[in-house]
């Protein structure tokens, strides 16, 4: 009986993690995750997996496991849940991010919690979630028992010998699956080039102490919502420095609220106030956790380095500190806020400046650990741009590991017997974009447009035509926007050649196709050759 893994996301890029496990003809996906949008994905809000392959193959789709409660994890659940419905199973903080995500949408949902460490079967499928350390709670590997072997997904991970909660990646768990015999492993490759080991979040607890002691007035601390341990962290600082907390951001009050009920994170009652009655307070006693740490548009610090806050506006003794480091793709737009922020006069401490953040994802030595304990038959990096899978793979084949293969979105690895085998672009796995509300409407040739509008501009020419005669009875009347800042001369020519192009046009009823090329054409021609640019040409034809 084959067992096959096919990869919808996450392999090429950092987001959209998504892989499709089939069992007997049955299907389970390991996570539903999306990516935010690259800064040429113009106008984009999300990007999600490609999931229209499943849609034709909907009555196998059996469930869903969401290895833990980050977005480029889960984050594209409820759209799925919107076209699919199957139970989606993880831990008990997990389900409860999801379920925000989800009920948000209006989505029905079968979601169910599950025990680490516990056996579960459904339907064909036999699988345990294994705690790992992460950047959130409650992180997990999964090990599916297959007919074909053991099928081990490391989920997100590091070897935190340290961590907050006290609960470090289950190494005899997975040195037992090793012994036990793995027949494919599927590996984090976040940080396969960095060497060594990555610090311990316990580690960042002091820097962020000492910055929040010394603070002359406010502080103002960004971190994703979802890193409890950080926030954790950022408010026993606080506390001991004998300042009030107050929440911003529509996640973040979620996200503690979940943790705070869950008893994940822990904070005194007195110790937090509403945002609105924290200005009651002296300035020094004041400490303010938002969302914003990845430079979003519309996020708390965004809009605090704007002057845009509605609560805050910044002043040269306040502290900002960013306890996170730039998802790629984000570089310019955390750089432009941290410049905002210093211009208002705030002094900013970040991950680049100071160590108040650590990464949730093990670095070279931790991955050649791991591997070592496993020691499986065939491997699959995941997790991770090109570049870290390629470096993740080097590490397996030092290690000694039979079968390494670098796999891409849309791949499949197939498990028969003592083969295995790989089939390249074996499914659909291109980006799938949410434009406002709508899903999959907006294709890459729409984003060309949108590229070529930026670009070069557009030029809307509208001309009055005789409905029987074809003749010019009004315009040509041209409007430009992002073109050129004075165009009236180049436009005046422009409209010459128009009127000149559609009185040579021949008489008689006018195809109004053929009259928009005309006209595009004779506009385009004169642009190009007075500025060597290619504006969108817009051609109005009314016929009256």
């Amino acid at each position: 009986m084959t067992v096959s893994a096919t990869f919808l996301g996450g392999l090429g890029e950092i987001g959209r993690n998504c892989a499709a496990l089939e069992v007997d003809g049955k299907i389970a996906l390991i996570d539903v995750g999306l990516m935010f949008p690259e800064e040429d994905m113009l106008g984009v809000d999300l990007v999600f997996p490609d999931w229209s392959w499943l849609l034709k193959r909907k009555k196998d789709v059996s469930m869903v496991v969401i290895t833990h409660g980050h977005e480029d994890h889960m984050g594209a659940l409820a759209y799925f849940l919107r076209d699919i419905q199957v139970p989606v199973y993880g831990t008990k903080l997990t389900i409860e991010l999801a379920s925000g995500r989800v009920e948000e949408l209006g989505v029905e949902s079968d979601l169910r919690v599950i025990n680490q460490k516990k056996w579960i079967s459904h339907g064909p499928f036999k699988f345990m979630m294994i705690p790992v350390s992460h950047s959130v709670p409650e992180a997990s590997a999964i090990a599916f028992d297959t007919p074909e072997g053991m099928v081990l997904h490391s989920g997100d991970f590091k070897l935190d010998p340290t961590p907050i909660d006290g609960l470090p990646t289950d190494l005899p768990a997975f040195a037992a699956l090793g012994r036990r015999g793995v027949r494919l492993l599927l590996s984090d490759s976040t940080n396969a080039e960095k060497p060594g080991f990555e610090p311990s979040e316990s580690s960042v607890g002091q820097p962020i102490t000492d910055v929040i002691r010394d603070a002359e007035g406010r502080v103002i601390a960004a971190c994703f919502s979802s890193h409890v341990h950080r926030v954790q962290q950022i408010a026993d600082a606080g506390i001991a420095a004998g300042r009030k907390i107050a929440f911003f951001g529509r996640s973040m009050h979620r996200n503690t609220t979940i943790a705070g009920d869950l008893g994940v994170l822990d904070l005194p009652e007195d110790s937090v106030v509403d945002i609105k009655d924290l200005a009651d307070y002296p300035e020094d006693e004041q400490l303010l956790i938002t969302t914003g740490s990845q430079g979003e548009p519309f996020a708390a610090l965004s809009l605090m380095s704007q002057g845009r806050h509605k609560f805050i506006d910044l002043e040269d003794t306040d502290t900002v500190l960013i306890s996170a480091k730039p998802i790629p793709g984000n570089e310019t737009a955390v750089s432009k806020v941290i410049s905002n922020l210093m211009r208002r006069g705030a002094k900013v401490v970040h991950g680049r400046n100071s160590h108040v953040h650590v990464s949730g994802h093990a670095a070279r030595e931790e991955l050649l650990t791991f591997i070592n304990l496993v020691r499986p038959k065939a491997f699959v990096p995941v997790h991770g741009e090109y570049r870290h899978l390629a470096a993740h793979a080097d590490l397996a084949r030092q290690m000694g590991v039979p079968q390494v293969d670098v796999l891409e979105d849309g791949d499949r690895v197939i498990l028969d017997g003592k083969k295995t085998m790989v089939e390249r672009r074996a499914v659909p796995a291109g980006y799938v974009y949410l434009d406002g509300s709508s899903v999959g409407d907006v294709q890459n040739a729409v984003l060309r447009d949108r590229s070529h509008l930026a670009d070069d501009g557009v030029v809307v020419v509208t001309v009055g035509i005789d409905h029987d005669t074809g003749e010019l009875v009004y315009g040509p009347d041209l409007d430009s926007h992002g073109v050129m800042d004075d165009p009236s001369a180049i436009l005046e020519k422009a409209a010459n050649a128009v009127k000149s192009a559609v009185e040579s046009h021949k008489s008689g009823r006018t195809d109004v196709s053929e009259m928009q090329k005309t006209v595009r054409q004779a506009a385009g021609k004169v642009i190009r050759a007075e500025t060597s640019r290619r504006p969108v040409i817009i051609p109005v034809i009314m016929e009256v």
